[in-house]
């Protein structure tokens, strides 16, 4: 398994040891909540009845089913692995450590707190900065949403960002210059229901 794991995480571009990869992925899966959740004890039994006559299925999973949390817990791993601690981003940035941690508190750019620190997301930085237009960005995304969150929104295309007639992500839209307020416009409604 070693082996095929060393090979997956070469493909991807992930330069991590495999035990550091699988070690990242436990802690991961240790901070979800229960292992098998029934999805109708999120809801109301009044929206749990609109959601079933919409079509969707409340009932417990079934032992045989693939845990439905694997997904999250591989990206959180990937998210974290690759994500920068405070003296990293000050080298890539070029300021001091105290410069990052302000920049932070300012929302100015984004990461979460782990037991050695901050950790910043790898997607929010350039070769020698930070993405252009990060600041009118992180000011619309919503303050409780999760660095998953905003890292899938930010690396995923979006429909309403096109260039050259194809959708691309909020990242790809801003390396190619465009204008940050639509990516700020859809990163305010992150966390809503449509």
């Amino acid at each position: 398994m070693t082996v095929a794991l060393k090979a997956v995480l070469a493909r991807a571009g992930l330069r991590i040891d495999a035990a550091d990869f699988l070690a990242l992925v436990e802690d991961a899966a240790r901070r979800l909540d229960a292992p098998k959740p029934e999805p109708s004890r999120f809801f109301t039994p009044a929206q749990g009845k609109a959601l079933a006559e919409a079509g969707l299925d409340l009932s417990p999973y079934h032992e045989d089913e693939p845990d439905p949390r694997a997904r999250a817990v591989a990206a959180h791993a990937v998210l974290a692995e690759s994500a920068l601690t405070v003296p990293a981003a000050a080298d890539r940035l070029g300021v001091d450590a105290s410069r990052v941690r302000h920049r932070l508190a300012e929302r100015r750019l984004t990461g979460w707190k782990d037991q050695g620190g901050w950790r910043l997301p790898a997607w929010q930085f350039t070769d020698d900065g930070v993405l252009p237009g990060l600041d009118t960005v992180l000011a619309a995304v919503p303050a409780d949403q999760p660095a998953l969150v905003v890292a899938a929104f930010m690396t995923h295309p979006q429909d309403d960002l096109v260039i050259a007639g194809e959708p691309v992500s909020p990242r790809q839209w801003l390396l190619a210059g465009g204008d940050p307020r639509p990516v700020a416009a859809l990163a305010a409604t992150l966390g809503t229901a449509f």
